[in-house]
């Protein structure tokens, strides 16, 4: 007698197939069957996005850290903002740092193992394996923020939130490879709740000491955030990394009764308690991820899942626009 097919064993693992002129997201399609750990994953979390974007009742999120901002990681980024595939930022400040002062000076390729009393003598900093040179990040923001800020003051700006001082910093960069113009641009707010984490939020403190009245209004950025969301059906959000980013997302969407669609990708663990290794299984307890929500944790770098991941939405959707014509 035939053995009985459990109704979990139903579904076969398939290897992969290559073709000619194949596409990343036919890549990302034969992931759903060739499973493979993290695979499996990773397809499931392109197609929690497209449904995302495609859902119009939905207010989409993306929350990041500032570290992929010193790679090419920033073109994804801004490929998601530019074609208005998210209606709000949740960043911090480093991402304010390096998008403006790559709109004027280079970054470098490195490694994980150089001598870094070296580098410091020789005025280089290494975030992981990129070097930043003084003269592209501290010396070059100086100078730019600085003049941006006496520009805002001298026009009656003393009080801005982190949403107006993002916007006011894209507006005057004017460089169409940075993600803050292309999110003044197209009118997407970027929320810093840690503004004074970075090189961007000490030229406040600086500029604040020759301009008492100055002021970065923070709690006008939560009333925002919060009429946002009272006002909205659904949510979603793609986070990546951790911290305060993630944290400041999923906290505001605890009162609409959580997140309903969540993508995490991220390589820390969750053993130490952390906030940047929890699952998203952990955020439904706080409410801040709805129980019956589309959600899925990706454990990987985003360096390289993100570009993977957006090749094979972008893909995805033009094919859907093309059909409809």
């Amino acid at each position: 007698m035939p053995k009985k097919v459990h109704e979990s064993h139903k579904i076969p693992v398939k290897d992969y197939q290559f073709t000619e002129n194949m596409t990343v997201d036919e890549l990302v399609g034969q992931m759903e069957l060739a499973w493979g750990f993290t695979a499996g994953k990773l397809a499931t979390g392109v197609n929690i996005i497209e449904a995302m974007v495609n859902d119009k009742k939905c207010i989409k999120f993306l929350s990041f850290t500032a570290d992929i901002i010193a790679t090419g990681t920033r073109g994804v980024i801004r490929e998601l903002v530019k074609r208005k595939l998210v209606d709000v930022i949740i960043t911090t400040c480093g991402t304010l740092d390096h998008d403006v002062a790559r709109c004027w000076r280079d970054y470098y390729k490195g490694s994980f193992i150089m001598s870094d009393t070296k580098l410091h003598r020789e005025g280089v900093n290494r975030l992981g394996n990129v070097l930043v040179p003084n003269d592209s990040y501290g010396i070059i923001l100086e100078k730019k923020i600085q003049a941006m800020l006496s520009d805002l003051y001298k026009e009656g700006k003393k009080e801005l939130s982190t949403t107006e001082l993002s916007r006011e910093i894209g507006l005057r960069c004017c460089d169409e490879t940075s993600i803050l113009y292309w999110a003044a641009k197209n009118n997407i707010p970027i929320h810093v709740p840690g503004i004074t984490d970075g090189s961007v939020g000490y030229q406040l403190w600086m500029f604040s000491q020759d301009h008492k009245d100055f002021r970065i209004n923070l709690l006008k950025d939560e009333g925002q955030l919060s009429d946002l969301m009272f006002d909205s059906k659904k949510t979603g959000a793609l986070i990546v990394g951790g911290g305060i980013s993630k944290h400041h997302t999923i906290w505001w969407n605890q009162f609409k009764d959580g997140l309903d669609y969540v993508v995490y990708i991220s390589t820390a663990d969750e053993w130490d308690g952390s906030l940047s290794g929890a699952r998203p299984r952990e955020a439904v307890s706080w409410g801040k991820i709805s129980e019956k929500a589309k959600r899925i944790m990706i454990e990987g770098d985003a360096t390289m899942v993100m570009p993977v991941m957006t090749s094979a939405l972008i893909d995805r959707l033009s094919k859907k626009k093309t059909a409809k014509r």
